[in-house]
């Protein structure tokens, strides 16, 4: 038995997306080598933007994920939109 839920979450996607481009940049550059914290926030909002991009193969409108529960199997899949 398969059973698909979709979920709504549009807080929820773009906190997780922000804090993980703010950690990558972070950790990658670092804050003595950047200057700014105008130039810091500017490659947080790239790395943010790149991150949903990629995610828009399973996230609808930035929001929306369809996840699939295959009981039978017990296996988990999110849906490519």
């Amino acid at each position: 038995m398969k059973i698909k839920i979709t979920l709504k979450d549009p807080d929820g996607f773009y906190e997780a997306i922000r804090e993980a481009a703010e950690k990558q940049v972070l950790e990658t550059i670092g804050h003595s080598q950047l200057g700014t914290e105008e130039l810091i926030e500017e490659l947080i909002e790239k790395r943010h933007e790149a991150i949903a991009e990629y995610l828009k193969r399973w996230v609808d409108y930035g929001e929306y994920v369809s996840i699939e529960f295959d009981l039978d199997q017990a296996t988990t899949t999110v849906i490519k939109q």
